[in-house]
């Protein structure tokens, strides 16, 4: 799965899923007034947590395969498939239903008939702006002080500085 390769969720797969979820549902029903205990379930959550702050719910598959970078910010109802590295860099901010999903599916019937799925990783860089409800799908990069717009669907990498908005998301603005 981490590789990449055609996988399919097995008894461990499951299991891993299974812990993370439970990580997941105690951060949920953390208050936002007990910001130490918040700050420790998130780290118990993701992979790398850095002080950043994340507004339940969010919802994550594994949790350990997300890397926050220092200062970033993920709003409300936040969905991070991550059955592949999703690595948010310092100090982005993310609005309100966004989702990253690494998750992929075979393109062949066939394949997709027997279960099979991958993953491929998402890197956002630093001080990146996603807008509420933008969807960023499987091995895409956007580059350091990119902005996306809300409800954008991004397909394509987003370069450095550049902004981009709608369906599927199109370069606006060039750094």
């Amino acid at each position: 799965m981490l590789a990449g390769d055609f996988y399919r969720t097995d008894s461990a797969l499951f299991a891993e899923q299974m812990k993370s979820r439970a990580a997941m549902d105690r951060y949920n029903a953390t208050p936002a007034q007990e910001g130490e205990l918040r700050c420790a379930r998130l780290a118990e959550l993701m992979g790398t947590s850095n002080g950043a702050t994340v507004r339940a719910p969010v919802y994550v598959d594994y949790g350990w395969n997300v890397h926050l970078g220092e200062g970033v910010f993920l709003n409300f109802n936040c969905v991070l498939l991550d059955v592949a590295e999703i690595r948010i860099g310092a100090k982005t901010q993310i609005g309100p239903n966004v989702q990253i999903l690494t998750a992929d599916h075979p393109r062949d019937p066939q394949q997709r008939r027997q279960d099979l799925e991958f993953g491929r990783p998402i890197t956002i860089g630093a001080n990146v702006w996603i807008g509420g409800g933008a969807i960023i799908l499987p091995g895409i990069t956007v580059g350091d002080d990119a902005i996306i717009g809300a409800g954008a669907v991004v397909t394509r990498d987003v370069p450095k500085g550049a902004t981009v908005a709608g369906n599927p998301a199109r370069v606006l603005r060039k750094a």
